[in-house]
């Protein structure tokens, strides 16, 4: 991480863009103490697509039946 003061940084701004979009973070001091970090925006997330994947999955009829009761007692600790 890289420190310039706010005078290095106004004269070589498109730079530390370019570097920041690169994945770097550079922080601008004020008076010789950070003021501000400037760090790459986060990718947006992909937009959510629903039905992608109809007919794709398929669900057993019986899937919220009951379990069986040696089953049952597996997951109780019986």
């Amino acid at each position: 991480m890289e420190t310039f003061n706010i005078h290095e940084a106004k004269t070589h701004f498109s730079k530390l863009v370019d570097s920041v979009m690169q994945g770097n973070e550079i922080v601008i001091a004020k008076a010789g103490k950070a003021a501000v970090k400037l760090v790459p925006i986060a990718p947006l997330k992909p937009k959510l697509r629903l039905g992608v994947l109809k007919g794709k999955i398929r669900i057993a009829d019986d899937f919220d039946a009951p379990l069986a009761d040696d089953v049952l007692a597996g997951f109780e600790g019986r």
